[in-house]
């Protein structure tokens, strides 16, 4: 039961300090500090909005439940609907507070960086990651979230052979933290002209983002490369050594950006991917010594390790780990992927909740 006074009491009280920062002269001149309370009002404005919502609802439910009891006919009839509707959104926003305020992982609330690389199947391969890229896109687009794009590596036909990007929102992590692992598609190629349904994979590898201060990388351990852009990106890309290429000494991990003009901007970008990748190493590493049960992440583009499968003849999406299905792969390829983010959210929160159910 969440008190609803007492949060918004919370929340506009943090949301004022966090007003009154912006405005101080060390915080202006700290790029890291604008950043951090900039998103964090954003949070908090998002929870405002939720809060101030479900506290009228409160207000109103136990007139309406009156009046659904003591009216006759016409009224009556008028009082229960609204009391239904409101009963029901009571209980959809008190779940999404619930999860807010109290989240299972505290790196559902980060930014998320993901990595989609096309597999098996060549050009249809890459055409399918190009399908997985623009559906992820139009979903922050039609959540209201940012996406900056660091690198992509794009085929002949328009497909793509590697993307990485960062979707930047409150609680995207979250949301997209189940997409990782490999997606097979099945469907019959442009280019096919007996007619064959062909099987091609792309994988897709999803990681918190992790700021500076969470982990810090010791400069000596990273070999720092430049060297001259290649593939589309403007009139410039090519005639300077912007691309930047980070070898992190110690695990071996390699991140190359090359997207935007800048040398210093792609090392940043390619830090925070490092960042990204190391941090899930680490924590790969302490649950395999602890035996900890997990979701592989597969960063393959093998078919047979597969999460989840498009297969176009009969209209059909199944993710594999929940055995579930949905139909309009064109609508969820168009970034319409809500229901299948709710069911497997459900699905790992009852696993949480009783392991019998995993």
């Amino acid at each position: 039961m969440i008190d609803t006074t007492a949060e918004l009491n919370k929340a506009n009280q943090e949301r004022e300090t966090i007003t009154a920062a912006l405005s101080l002269p060390e915080t202006v001149t700290d790029p890291a500090r604008l950043k951090e309370l900039g998103q964090r009002l954003n949070e908090l404005d998002s929870l405002l909005v939720k809060l101030r919502e479900l506290n009228d609802i409160e207000q109103q439910l136990p007139e309406v439940r009156l009046m659904a009891q003591a009216e006759d006919g016409e009224l009556a009839d008028l009082a229960q609907e609204d009391l239904t509707r409101l009963d029901a959104r009571e209980q959809t926003l008190g779940a999404e507070l619930n999860e807010f305020l109290n989240p299972s992982d505290p790196n559902d609330k980060k930014n998320v960086i993901i990595e989609v690389r096309a597999g098996t199947g060549g050009e249809e391969a890459e055409l399918f990651a190009g399908d997985l890229f623009r559906m992820y896109s139009r979903y922050a687009e039609t959540k209201g979230y940012g996406l900056e794009l660091s690198s992509v590596s794009r085929s002949d036909l328009g497909g793509i052979r590697e993307a990485i990007f960062t979707v930047k929102g409150s609680g995207i992590y979250g949301l997209l933290k189940y997409e990782s692992g490999v997606h097979r598609v099945q469907r019959i190629p442009e280019t096919e002209k007996m007619g064959r349904i062909h099987t091609s994979a792309a994988s897709v590898a999803v990681f918190p983002e992790v700021e500076e201060t969470e982990l810090v990388i010791d400069p000596k351990d990273i070999k720092v490369d430049v060297y001259r852009s290649s593939g589309p990106g403007g009139q410039s890309v090519n005639t300077t050594d912007s691309a930047v290429r980070l070898t992190h000494l110690p695990s071996g991990l390699v991140v190359t950006v090359q997207d935007e003009k800048s040398q210093h901007k792609n090392k940043d970008k390619a830090m925070k991917i490092l960042r990204a990748r190391l941090a899930a190493k680490i924590e790969e590493e302490r649950q395999a010594i602890e035996g900890t049960a997990r979701k592989e992440m597969i960063k393959t583009g093998d078919r047979s390790e597969k999460i989840r499968t498009y297969n176009y003849p009969q209209d059909r999406i199944t993710d594999h780990r929940i055995k579930q299905s949905w139909s309009n792969i064109k609508g969820i390829l168009d970034g319409n992927l809500e229901p299948v983010i709710k069911a497997l959210k459900q699905a790992a929160e009852a696993a949480a909740t009783d392991p019998a159910a995993a």
